[in-house]
């Protein structure tokens, strides 16, 4: 099971999205940045969706902060092709921060990425 933490101001929307799309092997949970850091350095969660209004950088700066630039990725206002998530993923990155604006199209993508990664 993949536990997917979310965080930031569309938090539960993001939540809701991921959940509506009954993916199998995903585990999603509402949470805030510092305790997803913590769940994450600890092994208890497997990755983290963080939204802000721009998705660049406050969606993830405390876990940026704790547990390193190489782990996360923010797509500021970009939308990626299902391609370049895989890439990220396959790379080891485990926090992603994007714009709530774009949660009806990123978190689908986000998570059938997730999903299909095991």
């Amino acid at each position: 099971m993949t536990k997917i933490l979310t965080g930031g101001v569309g938090k539960t929307e993001v939540a809701d999205t991921v959940s509506r799309l009954d993916l199998g092997g995903l585990e999603i949970s509402v949470s805030n940045d510092m305790d997803a850091a913590m769940q994450l350095r600890n092994g208890q969660a497997d990755y983290y969706l963080g939204t802000c209004h721009t998705g660049a950088g406050a969606s993830l700066g405390i876990l940026v902060g704790l547990l390193g630039s190489p782990l996360c990725h923010t797509f500021g206002r970009s939308v990626p092709t299902e391609e370049q998530v895989a890439t990220l993923v396959a790379d080891g990155k485990k926090v992603f921060g994007f714009a709530i604006d774009q949660i009806d199209v990123l978190a689908p993508l986000m998570a059938r990425a997730l999903a299909a990664r095991g």
